[in-house]
């Protein structure tokens, strides 16, 4: 080998260096998580080339410096009598006596914290809860059909087949009423409807956008931030979220015959305005469009005298400087005294979050946390359950649902607070995915969703720490593994 070689080789061995400490840099400063900087760090020092590939298509935070560029327009007036109402109603929640609302103002306080999206608690609003897709289609097109002024909805997931046809035949009449219908859907979870459904809606005079249009070039970090919401809202009034998607495949006996199990929220009430904000910032961003906050929008809404639930909607998503819904959990479980239960398909929780529950089982609370025995990926499935020993040996309870797939994403502390939204409890909805959660502070509600956990505890196996144990080692292995992966998944 030439010296005139050996210099190019040690040029490019020396560039190479100086371009793996750069990208090691901006790693380390632009990654939140700990877990997903080391192995990112990892991938990128160890494999060569498609390590750095791979960080810059999905680990980079692109969206964080460019979504939200479009700001509400706020009514000055609306907005200043709205929040002298909310400051009211939240100084007379704190003196109603509420038990749920004393125990938990700390998590109140949180949410409202600008740093964590200024999401105020709103008193007085209706709730119902909505087990599965035959429960919940029904009043939601019930509600639809009422619609007197407008309609939105922004889901993750619209499938075109069934129910997703039927509700958009509703939406293309309500259109031709003259009711203005609003509907944004995420580019990849939706990409069935890109041609038929999406275009059928827009030649009938219905707004349709998708929410981050996958483009070849940016294909790759397009598709790790997703839409993950839920929403619809009615003439601003009524709203639901959770984790039902528009699909058949929700609806109990479906033609997969696989069982679905899963949690809506109906809101009628005051609350439905930070449903409405959250939409309208989805809104402005995809359509590029600047829609005001008016009156239209956000109706003068009376307070229910007979209700009692006050509900706090928590928010976030890549763009959020701080993990809104990952705290308020955390805060949940700091503030239980006696119970926590938890549902989510998907377990691949932040180091804070797994010892936070840990905490709360080596304390001796009564934890319980309910995961579907067979899941839609392997590779998830094993990165689940490379943390159970941990959780097992805390004193923590884990039951493996069997009567089909459970997809609900709900939480209750105490009998005191609900939780029922859109985020699982994994790194992808805590950090990539746009996510809500609507928390609810009443006691019949959490009961309620207390006991539909503890029916679904009745076709679960409870798994036992001393059987767990004695699994092979050659499987514990593979856990171990795949949990190296697991910030990826």
């Amino acid at each position: 080998m030439g010296i005139e070689q050996t210099k190019w080789i040690l040029l490019f061995e020396l560039s190479y260096l100086v371009g793996i400490i750069a990208v090691c840099l901006i790693i380390i400063f632009d990654t939140r998580s700990i877990s997903k900087t080391l192995a990112y760090l990892l991938f990128t020092i160890f494999v060569p080339f498609i390590g750095v590939i791979f960080y810059f298509s999905f680990g980079i935070n692109y969206r964080k410096r460019k979504i939200y560029s479009k700001k509400l327009a706020v009514d000055d007036i609306l907005f200043q009598k709205t929040k002298e109402l909310l400051e009211k109603s939240q100084q007379k929640l704190f003196q109603s006596g509420n038990e749920s609302v004393d125990q938990n103002k700390e998590l109140i306080r949180l949410l409202a914290n600008k740093k964590t999206g200024s999401s105020p608690v709103f008193p007085k609003n209706k709730v119902k809860l909505l087990n599965n897709g035959e429960v919940f289609f029904p009043l939601l097109i019930e509600e639809l059909e009422k619609a007197k002024h407008h309609i939105h909805i922004e889901y993750y997931i619209y499938e075109n087949d069934a129910i997703g046809n039927q509700i958009k035949d509703i939406l293309i009449r309500k259109a031709a009423e003259g009711i203005k219908v609003r509907f944004i859907y995420d580019d990849f979870g939706s990409k069935g409807i890109r041609k038929n459904i999406a275009e059928e809606l827009r030649n009938s005079g219905v707004e349709a956008y998708p929410f981050n249009k996958i483009k070849l070039i940016y294909f790759a970090n397009r598709l790790n931030y997703r839409n993950h919401r839920k929403i619809v809202i009615i003439d601003g009034i009524t709203s639901f979220t959770g984790g039902i998607n528009v699909s058949d495949r929700y609806i109990n006996p479906n033609q997969n015959k696989l069982y679905w199990r899963d949690t809506n929220l109906m809101i009628k009430g005051i609350a439905t305005y930070r449903m409405q904000q959250i939409f309208l910032s989805d809104w402005n961003f995809c359509s590029k469009q600047d829609i005001n906050i008016n009156r239209a929008l956000f109706p003068e809404i009376e307070l229910y005298e007979n209700a009692h639930a006050a509900v706090q909607i928590a928010s976030n998503g890549p763009d959020s400087e701080i993990p809104n819904i990952l705290y308020s959990i955390l805060q949940s479980i700091s503030l239980a005294k006696e119970e926590v239960l938890l549902t989510t398909p998907y377990y691949i929780p932040e180091t804070s979050l797994q010892e936070a529950i840990i905490i709360a089982g080596l304390s001796g609370l009564d934890v319980k946390l309910l995961l579907p025995k067979v899941g839609d990926s392997k590779l998830v499935n094993i990165a689940t359950q490379s943390y159970f020993e941990d959780l097992l040996a805390a004193g923590v309870k884990i039951f493996l649902y069997e009567k089909g797939f459970i997809h609900a994403k709900t939480f209750v502390t105490d009998r005191k607070l609900a939780s029922v939204g859109t985020a699982n409890l994994d790194l992808r909805s805590f950090d990539l995915n746009f996510e809500v959660n609507a928390l609810v502070y009443d006691e019949n509600f959490a009961t309620e969703l207390a006991e539909s956990f503890d029916e679904d505890l009745k076709h679960s196996e409870q798994l036992l720490y001393e059987n767990w144990k004695k699994r092979g080692k050659i499987k514990k292995f593979v856990e171990r593994l795949v949990r190296l992966i697991s910030p990826f998944l």
